[in-house]
């Protein structure tokens, strides 16, 4: 009895288990696979900033371009020349004779380059002229005048907090990226590759990843107004703080890089003790350790610091420069950023506790 009883429920799990899985082949319903009707944007027209930003991107991101930066090898036995990839970056067509600029470190690891247009079409490219203090430099490619749209320039000195800007780059390898945002400070102030000091730097929110380097940021009229340099951020992503080099100082370099390869700057003729070193001393200034021999500094009667048989006496210190307090190094960098080659300034000393005022005319830097 006992074993037909279990046969018997047997038979019952069975079927039900049985009944269980046909309910669940069945379908308790029919389901539409058909695709779901497209929902209609209101007037179906896109909104006037949209449309604004899509005819900026449409029209100069022609002058946006893609930069690989090589180092050339030459194979000593069969003498076969190979290039080697060093780095990529963004760059922008400056004129329509050829000239690209980008960032010095961009290129700074290679001795040429390559440089694919917006259509897709690559040519060889010679580094003409690099400022590393600035991190600018420019390239040159032999294409057609047609296909290279210079970028319309505009002014970094009146430029606003809050307003619009878009970067056109080639992060990550991605060709013809697009990020926008907002102007987020003016005056910063970064340092370049050489550790000197890059003045009135733009600071953005629009999206700066590596590969941007060199790109242009542009205004909402389409106007160029920095380069794109640097992120700040600890694990080297974005984190929304971008900065750009100002136009302002771009159009004062470029020139100078196209027709001389290197940027004339300025100078006293001297040389600083560090900043470091003069704050652990109590010094406010700038030491002058020594002056060139018949350079500027020295001609209009400027000391250096100087030993003698009690020791080391403290020369110069350069405490204002044309009504510009002086500090530190930073300070008396930008006072003669604003200055050219040729230009006479006034030069408040401090020595031994006594000021003195001298008159220099400033002097082309090597």
């Amino acid at each position: 009895m006992t074993k037909v009883l279990a046969v018997l429920l047997l038979i019952v799990a069975g079927a039900l288990v049985f009944t269980v899985i046909q309910q669940r082949r069945t379908p308790v319903q029919s389901v539409s696979i058909e695709p779901r009707p497209i929902a209609q944007r209101p007037d179906d027209k896109l909104g006037a900033d949209e449309k604004a930003t899509i005819e900026v991107f449409r029209e100069f991101s022609r002058s946006v371009v893609h930069i690989t930066s090589l180092e050339k090898h030459k194979d000593r036995f069969n003498m076969n020349v190979t290039e080697i990839p060093q780095g990529t970056g963004s760059g922008f067509v400056w004129d329509q004779d050829g000239h690209i600029v980008t960032n010095f470190h961009v290129v700074q690891m290679g001795n040429s380059a390559s440089v694919t247009l917006n259509d897709g079409t690559s040519y060889p490219a010679t580094i003409v002229g690099t400022t590393p203090d600035k991190d600018l430099a420019v390239l040159h490619i032999d294409a057609p005048r047609a296909k290279l749209l210079p970028l319309p320039v505009g002014k970094s000195s009146d430029l606003l907090v809050g307003q619009k800007v878009l970067a056109i780059g080639n992060p990550f390898g991605l060709d013809q990226t697009l990020t926008t945002g907002v102007i987020s400070g003016l005056g910063r102030e970064i340092k370049s590759v050489t550790q000197r000091s890059i003045f009135d730097v733009i600071q953005t929110d629009a999206s700066i990843n590596p590969g941007n380097s060199g790109g242009p940021l542009l205004d909402s009229a389409g106007r160029l107004i920095g380069v794109n340099t640097a992120i700040y951020s600890p694990s080297g992503a974005n984190a929304g703080i971008g900065f750009a080099v100002p136009v302002d100082t771009i159009n004062a370099i470029i020139p100078q890089l196209i027709k001389y390869g290197k940027l004339t700057r300025p100078g006293l003729g001297i040389n600083i003790l560090s900043d470091q070193i003069a704050t652990q001393q109590g010094i406010k200034g700038v030491v002058i350790l020594g002056v060139t021999p018949g350079g500027a500094a020295d001609v209009a009667g400027i000391v250096g610091t100087q030993q003698s048989q009690a020791g080391w006496v403290l020369g110069d210190v350069i405490v204002k420069l044309d009504n510009i307090d002086v500090a530190k190094s930073s300070d008396l960098f930008r006072a003669l950023d604003a200055r050219k080659v040729g230009d006479e300034v006034e030069v408040v000393l401090e020595r031994q506790r006594q000021r003195r005022t001298v008159k220099v005319t400033l002097q082309a830097l090597p």
